[in-house]
């Protein structure tokens, strides 16, 4: 059963930002995640998470980036959520600086 044609994006360039989104920035924000995480935490721990749970939860935010209307909101929240994991990795190294 083909897809209705009005739920499609219409626009190529929405659509670049999309898939562009949900595969890019859904891998920026699962790396930069599981790297604040690894300075919080057991860094073992997190790093074998990641091998599974970072597949999982990058496929998540692959199809959460084409529910949104405009892709380009999407690539807005994604840097941001990494901004501010890349934040927390910094503050990490800061205070355990031996890891």
């Amino acid at each position: 059963m083909p897809a209705n044609k009005k739920y499609l994006t219409k626009s190529p360039v929405q659509r670049f930002a999309k898939i562009s989104a949900g595969m890019i920035g859904g891998y920026l924000v699962t790396v930069s995640f599981h790297l604040a995480l690894a300075l919080w935490v057991s860094h073992v721990d997190v790093l074998m998470t990641l091998r599974f749970g970072g597949f999982i939860l990058w496929v998540a935010l692959l199809i959460v980036a084409f529910l949104a209307k405009n892709g380009w909101k999407t690539w807005e929240i994604y840097l941001g959520i990494t901004l501010f994991f890349s934040f927390a990795f910094y503050l990490g190294k800061i205070y355990h600086p031996i890891l």
